[in-house]
């Protein structure tokens, strides 16, 4: 009986405690409830069409408050009576009170009108004409002039998407709109996401539906689908389904007779066809681009544009935006925060700041959000609004020290540009080869039917991101990866700044993608390992990616006008690889990788030129030698003392 009543006390500890806990899971999730209301309102825009639009407003109406509003493609659910748990950029400033807006776009979710995927701006609009820059003016100034107890003062913010939309939001901007934090903004998507240097993201394919399936009536409930790989190995999928033009099928919608057989070529999805019509960097996405237009974001916006130097997604739009707005706006308030994280890693509320495998410490992202972006919205939106916000211009972060740094400008000042050269044997060295007759052809086989992996993974995933940080020794180990390294450095040498790749290559073929890699070799007496870390993995002599990039070979001279290689012809290949800020620390490595396949991260160059390869067929795909020659040198901004 005794052993009995035990148990039954335990069991309803146990309860009790689950019990406790839920209710102190509830309290902290019903902070938007007891203290926001929530009014959606259908806002019409210059030219009559209607974007849905979600107010949540502060309870306490004895003050005046700042709006924040995102624009997203994502929709602002939920829709109705219920209510987010979380709203605005972080914790901090829901807390504190503030009117947060989110909309969703034209043509998603609950607002009307046709999408358009990052659609152009319009410098000189005529009439009713409108674009993006107009429906983000049009509604600032219906939020102003409509919603109670505002103070006049807006502020945008976003991530990804959303963050190009915040980017939109300071050009031809509101004289209400203050503030504007473009997070990990999308730039061009000939750059970002879908295509790097007119290579395109294969390991993407699965969120193409996403973007380019049509509707035209406001909806609540989700009216894409993704497409079903049916496969766990996205390697072997890839390879089996061969040239891009295979995939065609998946975005065929409008079947209206599942027995028949449909066209191969026929596309449903706008999206895709948009990709597959315009290979080049032509008119459509040269207008699609919004890096171009910084001039046109006046004085009178405040920008902290933040990144994620690991971002997989959007590396180039923040650093070409900060760099847009610096170059073209000289009496701008413009600011930079990158900091050691993945793709929108800095609005979580994680102790521990990792990405993939590797660690950079603890509450990172925490600090962020209540030192630097609540700081930068309080002072824009609620204080003086001068230039003294007592944040610093570069609040970068050096994931090889693993520690914050401010600079007064970026790249910093005291940054001088330095050439490393591949050798024959291996090594990277400073010196250049001292006579044409010590210039050497290195050649490795590129095999179509055995491409470079770009994870050891076993795995399919929407879009890849922990790849960034992945331990490179397994690429390393492959004939078809050309490895260049310094010897064992003897004092910390830190990057900071963009790298350019100057290949001197030749190729068998026609046609060749060239894939180039920093990495950071750690010493091989290292025992701790990180927390979380692969079990077939150890720190010691890990082969950290500090930076990777691509450039398609047709566009090693223009991205506009593409042109085959001449067979077994030396030629100049620049590939830019975006900005680092990384110390490589004494005792370890600097390493080079060469590569010209990286799958399925990035489709299958046929190696030999067609016009269009995304119409290429099974034929065009052959295998070829290539050659990296030892005048080939890496050009690095080096940080000096």
């Amino acid at each position: 009986m005794k052993k009995f009543s035990l148990l039954f006390i335990a069991i309803s500890m146990l309860f009790s405690a689950c019990n406790t806990s839920k209710k102190t899971e509830k309290s902290k999730d019903t902070f938007v409830v007891d203290n926001y209301t929530k009014k959606e309102i259908d806002i019409a825009m210059r030219d009559g069409v209607k974007l849905h639009t979600t107010i949540y407003s502060p309870k306490d109406t004895s003050k005046e408050y700042p709006i924040i509003m995102q624009r997203t493609p994502y929709s602002s659910r939920p829709y109705g009576e219920d209510m987010k748990t979380k709203i605005g950029p972080n914790i901090h400033l829901m807390k504190e009170g503030n009117i947060i807006v989110y909309q969703d776009v034209r043509g998603r979710w609950m607002s009307e009108g046709v999408y358009d995927n990052m659609r152009a701006y319009k410098p000189n609009k005529k009439d009713n004409e409108s674009d993006e820059v107009s429906d983000t003016y049009d509604t600032i100034d219906w939020l102003v002039k409509n919603v109670e107890n505002n103070n006049g003062n807006v502020g945008t913010w976003g991530i990804s998407y959303p963050g190009h939309y915040a980017t939109i939001s300071a050009i031809d901007a509101h004289p209400a709109l203050k503030a504007a934090s473009p997070q990990a903004c999308i730039g061009d998507f000939f750059f970002d996401d879908f295509h790097h240097n007119g290579a395109f993201l294969l390991s993407y394919f699965r969120a193409i539906s996403l973007f380019g399936t049509y509707k035209d009536t406001p909806t609540d409930s989700a009216w894409y689908s993704f497409p079903k790989m049916n496969s766990q190995d996205q390697y072997q999928f890839f390879l089996d389904k061969g040239p891009l033009k295979n995939l065609n099928e998946y975005f065929q919608y409008d079947k209206l007779d599942v027995n028949s057989t449909a066209s191969k070529d026929k596309i449903d999805d706008f999206f895709w066809k948009e990709i597959v019509e315009h290979p080049n960097y032509d008119s459509v996405w040269q207008s699609k681009g919004i890096i171009q237009h910084m001039n046109k974001v006046p004085s009178s916006v405040a920008t902290m544009i933040v990144g994620g130097w690991f971002d997989a997604e959007d590396l180039y739009g923040p650093l070409e935006t900060y760099k847009g707005i610096e170059k073209n706006g000289k009496d701008n308030y413009n600011t930079m925060v990158f900091g050691p994280w993945d793709h929108g890693k800095w609005a979580r509320n994680t102790v521990k700041n990792t990405v993939g495998n590797y660690y950079f410490g603890d509450s990172i992202s925490l600090k962020f959000q209540s030192e630097i972006e609540t700081k930068f919205f309080n002072h824009f939106l609620k204080g003086k609004g001068d230039k003294n916000s007592g944040l610093p211009e570069a609040y970068v972060f050096d994931s090889g020290k693993k520690e914050w740094k401010s600079y007064d400008a970026w790249p910093p000042k005291n940054v001088v540009k330095q050439n490393f050269y591949l050798t024959e044997n291996n090594r990277l060295v400073v010196a250049p080869p001292v006579h044409k007759n010590y210039i050497k052809p290195i050649q490795f086989i590129s095999d179509i039917k055995r491409p470079v992996p770009y994870s050891e993974d076993i795995k399919t995933v929407f879009t890849p991101r922990k790849y960034m940080t992945d331990d490179q020794r397994f690429a390393a180990r492959r004939p078809d990866v050309l490895v260049f390294e310094t010897d064992v450095l003897t004092e910390d040498f830190t990057l900071a700044g963009d790298i350019l790749a100057k290949l001197k290559v030749a190729t068998t073929g026609t046609a060749a993608d060239w894939i180039v890699k920093v990495i950071d070799v750690h010493p091989s007496d290292i025992k701790e390992d990180n927390e979380g870390l692969q079990d077939h993995l150890k720190m010691s002599n890990y082969h950290l990616m500090v930076r990777s990039e691509v450039l398609r070979g047709r566009f090693r001279n223009s991205f506009a006008k593409p042109e085959p290689f001449i067979p077994n012809k030396k030629t100049a290949v620049n590939i830019k690889l975006q900005d680092v800020f990384h110390t490589f620390k004494k005792g370890h490595k600097l390493q080079i990788q060469v590569q010209s396949t990286w799958f399925p991260l990035i489709d299958l160059n046929p190696q030999t030129y067609v016009d269009n390869i995304y119409k290429a067929d099974e034929a065009d795909f052959k295998t070829q030698t290539h050659t990296v020659f030892t005048d080939s040198s890496i050009e690095f901004s080096v940080l000096k003392d």
